[in-house]
Formats: C-alpha cells, sequence, structure tokens
C-alpha cells in the first residue's frame, strides 16, 4: 500500500511564496503586462501619446500578414536563424574541443575569443560598420595585397550583405557558444576518454563517440537560445545598416521592421500589433522546440516525489 502524501503546510507555502514571489511580479510586470498592453494598442491606429481612440480592429494585424516588407524581414529571419546554427555550431564545437585539450596559452586564446561577445552591441556595429564601408579598412587591406578586382560593396550589395550580417555575428556571438561547451565538456568524466585512449582510439574518435553524444544536452540548449535571438536580431542590423538601408539591402528583420514602420512613422499603434507578432512566432518556435527536441532532456530532470 502507498504511503499517503503530505500536505503543503502553511510555512511552506509562505516559504515558496517569498522566494518565488518577487520573481513573478518581475516576470508579470516586465514580460506579461507589456504583452498584453501591447496586444491592446495593436487594434488602434495610435500616435503614441493620450488614450488611443481609433479603433481598427485586426486591420494592423491584416496589413502585416499582407504587407510584402514584412514577408521579406521575417524571410531574412529565417536565413540568420539557419546560417547561425550552420555556421557558428561547428566552427563552436570545433574551438571547443581545440581548446579542451592542455596548450599553452590556453587561458588567453579562450579570453580572446569570449572578448567579442562583451563588447556593446553600439561599438560592434559602428567598428564593423567602418570597417566593411567601401572606403573602409577590409577594402584597402584587399587593394594592398594586390587583391583590388575582390573589392566589393560589402554592405550595400543585396546578394553579399546577408553574408557579411553573418559574419559579423558569428565572430560576435561564436565566444559565447564556445563557452558554453566548454563547461559541458567539464561534466564528461574523464576516465571515459582514457578508457578510449587505452583501448586505441584517437583524439578525433574520442570526440566524436564519446564527446559529442554527451555534449548533446549543451549543443541543443545553446541552439535554442541560437533560434530565440536570431528571431529577435535588431540592434546590429539596425546599427550597420539603419531604417531604411536595410530593407534594400536584405538584411531587416522582424524587429527592425517593427520600429521602422511603427515608431519611425509615428504608428505606435501598428508597431505594438508588429511586437504581438514577432512574440507569437517566437512563441510558437520555442514551444515546438521544447516539445520535440529539448522534452528528452527535461524527461531525465524531473522527478516525481513519493
Amino acid at each position: 500500500m502507498r504511503p499517503r502524501r503530505r500536505g503543503i503546510g502553511w510555512a511552506q507555502r509562505l516559504e515558496i511564496a517569498a522566494l518565488s514571489g518577487p520573481a513573478i511580479l518581475v516576470f508579470v510586470g516586465f514580460v506579461i503586462f507589456p504583452v498584453l498592453m501591447a496586444a491592446y494598442y495593436g487594434f488602434y491606429r495610435w500616435k503614441g501619446f493620450g488614450v488611443p481612440t481609433n479603433f481598427v480592429g485586426l486591420d494592423n494585424y491584416v496589413t502585416i500578414l499582407q504587407d510584402s516588407s514584412f514577408h521579406d524581414a521575417l524571410w531574412h529571419n529565417g536565413q540568420i536563424l539557419m546560417l547561425s546554427l550552420v555556421l557558428q555550431g561547428p566552427v563552436a564545437v570545433l574551438l571547443a574541443l581545440l581548446l579542451n585539450r592542455r596548450m599553452r596559452g590556453q587561458s588567453v586564446i579562450r579570453v580572446l575569443i569570449f572578448v567579442p561577445y562583451v563588447i556593446s552591441e553600439v561599438i560592434v556595429g559602428t567598428a564593423w560598420a567602418l570597417i566593411l564601408q567601401t572606403n573602409g579598412a577590409a577594402n584597402d587591406v584587399l587593394r594592398s595585397l594586390g587583391l583590388g578586382g575582390v573589392v566589393q560593396d560589402w554592405l550595400a550589395n543585396p546578394k553579399l550583405a546577408i553574408w557579411s550580417l553573418m559574419f559579423i555575428l558569428t565572430w560576435k556571438y561564436v565566444g559565447f557558444a564556445v563557452i558554453l561547451f566548454l563547461a559541458g565538456m567539464q561534466n564528461i568524466p574523464d576516465e571515459l576518454s582514457e578508457a578510449a585512449a587505452v583501448d586505441g582510439a584517437s583524439f578525433w574518435q574520442t570526440q566524436r563517440r564519446i564527446t559529442l553524444p554527451l555534449l548533446a544536452p549543451t549543443i541543443r540548449i545553446w541552439a535554442f537560445l541560437s533560434i530565440i535571438g536570431s528571431l529577435q536580431l535588431f540592434d546590429l542590423v539596425y546599427i550597420i545598416w539603419g531604417q531604411y538601408v536595410a530593407s534594400t539591402a536584405g538584411t531587416s528583420t522582424m524587429a527592425t521592421y517593427m520600429v521602422t514602420e511603427g515608431r519611425n512613422a509615428g504608428n505606435y499603434g501598428y508597431g505594438n500589433a508588429v511586437a504581438v507578432v514577432l512574440f507569437i512566432i517566437s512563441m510558437v518556435i520555442a514551444l515546438i522546440y521544447q516539445r520535440f527536441v529539448l522534452r528528452r532532456d527535461t524527461e531525465g530532470a524531473l522527478t516525481e516525489g513519493r
């Protein structure tokens, strides 16, 4: 006969409320409430001040779904999402595997790889905008090396701009992935690699058969963070390409579209509607990823009280 479970006493309930209450209030005040207010303002044509009175219903949302500029921005977000996973993931895993070995200057190399991640997006965007402009340092270096034929307009050419953006994103964010993977590798017992070495496995065979499979949960968490970040990308695009050039260069995102068509156009109601659409898209993708990818990791971590 199974023992009866004890109910939670008032003291435990008060303790739970005291510990979780502040976090819940912050979450409601800075996440749930702004989303609800954005949904409310999205039903109005609102100038950003005063009480909204021009109710338009679902017109803002219909306009968003029919606007080709939003379709382009959504497509660019999809490209950034896929390319971030394809480019940053393998590079970060390779660097993490190499830096996980003992070598001279290991700590310095780790710091140098991680430094771009902690630099402000404003500084990164401004610096790369100057480097990659037509008369910037990148083209000057190419000319000095006798590669004048390779000189391009890296920021304005629609065929190159998305790749310039991906290079900048990889340079900035790969350090975070490397540190995350290195942290995950610290949880892998050294005995496994030592046993594989005794059995005659090479370094790369050990990484393929032992390290990577055990690192898979960390990789899935990084992929989730990368997906959400790609969907909400704004700052670097807006700083480097500006509010108008981004659309013509093929680097606009849903977030830059929201600011351009909302705040900059003086139509805050429409901007709030775009924010709601962006939130819904991000939430749906996050729930799908949680359901089909992260579930295998969380199921083993959750245990039922007995």
